[in-house]
């Protein structure tokens, strides 16, 4: 994280199996493995170990980790919303003497129950990224500020469609994730289509959006997404994506149709990749997040925790910035140079 910086988410014994072996793996290869057991246990739970944005996130904790002498457990979903993998390593987590978990939730309601449980056996529980539903299933919470990502591209999108016709096509996360819904509302917000609302309820009857469709932040599920949005209407001139795979799935979609240069391509993240597609064209401007912080942030309050009994607590913004190569007046941004410096891998 850039440090002046301004502103500030298996369904079988096998999959559950995985999650066990890979946590126990982090443990022998962890922070301070092999030297007696005798440092306190943080463990990192993200949606999948694939996504760079989670990666850049396992990086951060583990820095921060042998910096703060703690010793880091970390597992993952096999996808974007794999519950039972990450119960699973919650479980085995807590088992392992975990003083602290720091969890991207997949599903962020059915998560709760296997929260409550570690919480209630004194664990410290923070949640990174995807607020749980609700919100107060944890201790605390390090996140951007997903409505606020989605409103500030929905600002962008409005100010750069102008005067042409607003026909809209979001490319969303599973239904009813919490990070999917608030930059969902966020964009509708921003661009004008809806009132402004952080309810756990993705508004569906917004005007002049023509398509929707869930893609679970993956690339090739974008693509085909973006395929049947053009086909139910070839005219869309404004697309939001919810991440930017998502977003690089749906621009080979409007590329291969001829139309990348009608449509405007906003989303979310700020990875490199992401911003490289900024410069380049393929996306007219993303909200960039800042994984590194939330984790290092978590690490350090668990760290905290053990050492002196104090847990976090509430919520603490981590940060959000238009990153764009064709800034629109009215709308607060900084430039692909900025947002390369800032970038998270």
């Amino acid at each position: 994280m850039h440090p002046h910086h301004r502103r500030t988410l298996a369904r079988t014994v096998t999959a559950g199996f995985a999650a066990t072996a890979l946590a126990f793996a982090a443990s022998a290869c962890g922070s301070g493995a092999g030297t007696g057991g005798g440092e306190p246990i943080v463990g990192l739970i993200t949606k999948t170990d694939t996504n760079p944005f989670f990666v850049k996130m396992k990086q951060g904790a583990q820095k921060e980790a042998d910096a703060a002498g703690v010793r880091l457990l970390t597992a993952a979903g096999k996808f974007d919303g794999d519950n039972a993998s990450q119960v699973t390593a919650l479980e085995n987590m807590v088992n392992a003497g975990a003083k602290g978990i720091l969890i991207t939730a997949g599903d962020t309601k059915a998560i709760v129950p296997a929260v409550q449980k570690a919480r209630a056996k004194g664990v410290e529980v923070i949640a990174l990224d995807s607020p749980t539903d609700p919100a107060s299933a944890v201790d605390a919470l390090f996140a951007t500020d997903n409505f606020a990502a989605g409103e500030l591209i929905g600002k962008y999108a409005k100010a750069a469609l102008g005067d042409r016709p607003a026909r809209i096509a979001m490319i969303d996360l599973n239904p009813g994730v919490t990070v999917g819904v608030l930059r969902h509302n966020g964009f509708l917000t921003g661009f004008g289509a809806a009132q402004a609302t952080k309810e756990m309820k993705q508004d569906a009857s917004a005007p002049n959006v023509v398509c929707a469709q869930p893609a679970e932040g993956d690339q090739a599920k974008a693509q085909s997404a973006m395929e049947t949005c053009l086909q139910k209407d070839p005219a869309i001139s404004v697309v939001y994506t919810i991440n930017e795979q998502s977003a690089l799935g749906a621009y080979t979609a409007l590329h291969t149709a001829g139309k990348q240069d009608q449509a405007i391509l906003v989303s979310v993240d700020g990875g490199c990749t992401g911003v490289r597609a900024v410069q380049d064209g393929r996306i007219a401007a993303t909200s960039q997040q800042y994984p590194l912080l939330m984790a290092s942030k978590g690490v350090r309050a668990v760290a905290e925790f053990a050492k002196t009994g104090k847990k976090a607590e509430g919520y603490t913004d981590t940060g959000v910035t238009l990153i764009t190569a064709k800034p629109q007046p009215g709308v607060p941004a900084e430039d692909v140079a900025y947002g390369l410096d800032n970038c998270w891998g």
